[in-house]
């Protein structure tokens, strides 16, 4: 085991983990209302001075791939399509050296219209969030009219290129726990990829309940309903989907059971939120500001020497199931999902 901070140009924290894989949170804001995230009526959003430039995010994501060996750089929010400067982003990372694979997490909404820019930009792939295909259960888990939409955002990104187009499914009791086999039908009808996700707290309700999640196992349960589900004998690696052949293969469906699998000991993940904060862990209850740093002048070795001590500091797992976990204060929509 290490014990000191790495200083050999990586993001490693005392149990030897590496974090290689950046989220990047460009903004709160969201043009949903998902009820496992923000309440109907929305949340207090940043104040336009405490958000991160364009210009600092470049340069933190910058710090991270060229001090920081970070070799995978993900978008996210809120809402990532709905930043004003999100081309100029992602063009200004895709340009960096060494390259890093570019992605970014979306409701969809826009994506058919976005998408060819956003390729010739430098974006390699889009994660879609959808959660159900049926219209009035997506107005009720999201509180817009919006499907056709995001079935029309998936449609483009394939159109152009941004592949392969991952879909990101949340189920939840008594909403959309039978749409398992339906959702990977239609993916594998438009050669998309499924994750299906275990629902986390991280809601700003705090109305999580772990009694009342759809748990991996009834996922896969559901699945083989109507699939023949083998192990996947690929290397999963850092990758948080534990995947599974469908019928055989080639195609796969993944489950992310964050909550009654986790993978913790196998993360490889640093997040910058909207406001510039590194947090160690999805559900971290505490931050680290490189806002203020770099907005007094730190230059990058001091930015990434600041990074390299706020991972040093990730705990061995998120801790959901210590009868003393915390859910985080600020909710998905503040830190990326």
């Amino acid at each position: 085991m290490s014990v000191t901070p790495g200083t050999d140009g990586v993001l490693v924290d005392r149990y030897d983990r590496v974090a290689r894989d950046l989220r990047v949170s460009l903004t709160d804001k969201c043009n949903l209302r998902c009820t496992y995230c923000m309440p109907a009526e929305g949340l207090p959003w940043l104040a336009g001075p405490e958000l991160l430039t364009d210009e600092e995010i470049v340069r933190l994501v910058r710090v991270a791939v060229e001090r920081l060996g970070v070799t995978e750089v993900r978008f996210t929010g809120g809402e990532p399509l709905i930043r004003p400067g999100l081309l100029g982003i992602v063009s200004a990372v895709a340009a960096l050296t060494p390259r890093p694979r570019v992605s970014l997490t979306t409701n969809g909404i826009g994506l058919d219209r976005l998408a060819p820019a956003l390729r010739t930009a430098g974006l390699d792939r889009v994660n879609v969030s959808l959660d159900t295909l049926d219209p009035d259960r997506f107005l009720r888990l999201t509180r817009r009219p919006r499907l056709d939409a995001v079935l029309a955002g998936l449609a483009g990104a394939a159109a152009a290129g941004l592949s392969p187009v991952k879909i990101n499914s949340v189920l939840m009791r008594g909403v959309n726990e039978d749409e398992a086999p339906a959702l990977l039908r239609f993916a594998l009808d438009h050669d998309y990829q499924l994750r299906i996700i275990e629902q986390m707290p991280l809601d700003a309700q705090h109305g999580w309940d772990r009694d009342t999640m759809v748990t991996a196992e009834e996922i896969l349960t559901s699945l083989r309903t109507a699939f023949d589900l083998s192990p996947d004998p690929t290397e999963r690696g850092a990758a948080p989907a534990e995947t599974w052949l469908v019928d055989g293969g080639p195609a796969r469906v993944g489950v992310i059971a964050s909550v009654t699998r986790p993978f913790c000991g196998d993360c490889d993940r640093t997040r910058l939120t909207a406001d510039g904060q590194v947090r160690a862990c999805l559900f971290a209850t505490e931050e680290s500001d490189l806002r203020a740093a770099l907005r007094t002048g730190a230059d990058d070795d001091e930015l990434a020497r600041r990074w390299r001590t706020a991972m040093w500091g990730k705990r061995a797992g998120h801790g959901i199931d210590d009868p003393t976990f915390l859910q985080p204060t600020r909710p998905m929509s503040a830190i990326g999902g």
